[in-house]
């Protein structure tokens, strides 16, 4: 049975990048890997706009990094203004490190000195942003914030909330709850012309 999902997914642009260690095993050809929202919502378990927040400011970030070049996966380091524990900081965090290759202590140790992923993100660092994305190569970094506030979702959304955490709703309320707050995410993913006010860049 094949996966269904919001149809919006498949419009949002995808983060191509390449991978040095896809290509030394020959996991992915050319070490060309794609990732797309569709895949951080599977990591994170849900589509929200701190998840869509998250894989904005990656998309941005890549792109004041690394220009028309293409990314290098396990070649950032990523800075957490914030506590991992704190609010949706760690959400964010994972998503990025899912993104751009960069684990904490946990990550693959690397082969003879090559490849590794362990180590690169810390949390709870002083930076202008919330997110602080670093080359290795060159030392080259940017920080982002995120603010969706311009694109507010729909006022019947906490009250259809409330109803069916308190098993309450209908299942046409229950319906209605999921597309209202997904149709918030799509316009957050979607609304390139607010991009630049809901992304800060530093």
């Amino acid at each position: 049975m094949k996966m269904k999902y919001p149809l919006f997914f498949d419009e949002v642009d995808s983060i191509l990048l390449y991978d040095p260690l896809s290509d030394f095993l020959g996991a992915c050809e050319e070490g060309k890997v794609e990732m797309s929202y569709l895949d951080c919502v599977k990591q994170a378990g849900h589509s929200c706009p701190t998840v869509a927040g998250a894989y904005l400011m990656t998309m941005v970030g890549l792109k004041m990094l690394y220009g028309s070049e293409l990314p290098q996966r396990g070649n950032i380091t990523i800075g957490m203004k914030g506590k991992r524990t704190e609010g949706a900081v760690g959400v964010i965090g994972n998503i990025i490190s899912f993104i751009v290759g960069a684990s904490g202590e946990e990550g693959f140790k690397g082969i003879q000195g090559n490849f590794s992923r362990n180590n690169l993100i810390a949390y709870d660092q002083p930076m202008a942003g919330e997110v602080t994305l670093k080359r290795r190569d060159n030392d080259t970094s940017v920080s982002l914030s995120y603010d969706p506030s311009m694109i507010p979702g729909d006022q019947r959304i906490k009250p259809l909330m409330g109803k069916i955490l308190q098993k309450k709703a209908s299942d046409q309320e229950k319906n209605l709850f999921k597309a209202l707050w997904q149709e918030r995410v799509k316009d957050i993913l979607l609304t390139k012309a607010l991009r630049n006010k809901m992304i800060q860049v530093y």
